[in-house]
């Protein structure tokens, strides 16, 4: 069995499984399931399969004002909503039995003004999910991550799953600090994912930040990869498209070559999430695409 992983969004797609999935696959990676039917499904391919489960938090779809769970927030009211949604949705998915809970790291996100996040078209759900480094003082950031990251671990530990990190915009205060890392020291248990498409539009757009240099310096606590790829020239296109080897990076691609070649040197067997729209190609494309990742592993 290999680590590739599938992504179920919103509901149980029988069709996207049928078509993405295949039998020496890792398991599944749900998020945002709008019924408990729909995590019954979840639960039957645990126990019949055995597939591995992870949680894109949150499981369960409409049990917040927003997806995220806000706990870095200016507004202590939502810091402790924050807590009180992620401690009963852990709770919750603990019925699928999953082997981790992934939560987006930092929210609010903390974007720095030299970038013009919004006109290369960087998503947010809601103006309340980022914030302006000149608004957030690195040493409220520090203390607030710190206490999360605390947390979390202890959570995900009463809890029986791994934590894990995924990285959003990466802002100053990441990735010009060893802050981060010794943070991540700190709290062993908790591991980092890293989203390929996000990487390549952030190197795209920001001077200040060189992604593989960034994915260097975080590679020993990386244990998961979600794998898409964007098309960045004078405009992004093109985006959650399937990594294809045909897709140069001179035309504005991501360089998935140059990712994986940081990547395979890991001294930890990676998940690697496609976090992609698969109906943008055909399935001769789409087993090209499986067949080229796993080749770029190999090659480690």
């Amino acid at each position: 069995m290999n680590q590739f992983m599938i992504g179920q969004y919103g509901r149980y797609d029988e069709n996207k499984q049928a078509r993405d999935f295949r039998s020496d696959f890792l398991g599944v990676e749900a998020c945002m399931m709008e019924s408990e039917d729909d995590i019954e499904k979840l639960r039957l391919l645990e126990r019949k399969e055995g597939a591995c489960l992870g949680v894109h938090f949150p499981l369960r779809s409409g049990q917040w004002d927003h997806r995220d769970p806000q706990y870095l927030s200016n507004d202590e009211a939502i810091r402790r909503e924050s807590y009180l949604y992620m401690q009963k949705e852990f709770q919750h998915a603990s019925i699928i039995n999953p082997e981790y809970v992934l939560v987006h790291y930092p929210k609010p996100v903390v974007l720095d003004s030299h970038v013009d996040w919004f006109g290369w078209n960087w998503k947010f759900g809601h103006p309340s999910e980022y914030c302006y480094a000149e608004d957030f003082k690195e040493k409220i950031f520090r203390k607030r991550s710190e206490a999360f990251f605390e947390w979390f671990a202890a959570s995900s530990k009463r809890n029986g799953f791994r934590p894990v990190i995924e990285l959003d915009a990466v802002s100053l205060y990441l990735s010009q600090s060893d802050f981060f890392l010794e943070l991540l020291d700190r709290y062993p248990a908790i591991e980092v994912c890293v989203d390929i498409g996000r990487l390549h539009l952030q190197d795209s757009i920001d001077e200040q930040f060189d992604a593989f240099e960034f994915l260097e310096k975080i590679l020993p606590y990386v244990r998961e990869v979600h794998l898409w790829n964007i098309q960045v020239t004078d405009r992004v296109a093109y985006s959650h498209y399937p990594a294809l080897p045909s897709l140069d990076p001179k035309d504005g691609w991501a360089d998935i070559e140059g990712y994986f070649a940081i990547l395979q040197r890991s001294d930890y067997p990676l998940r690697i999430l496609f976090e992609h729209d698969s109906s943008q190609i055909t399935d001769v494309e789409l087993e090209e695409c499986y067949g080229w990742i796993q080749e770029l592993q190999r090659q480690g």
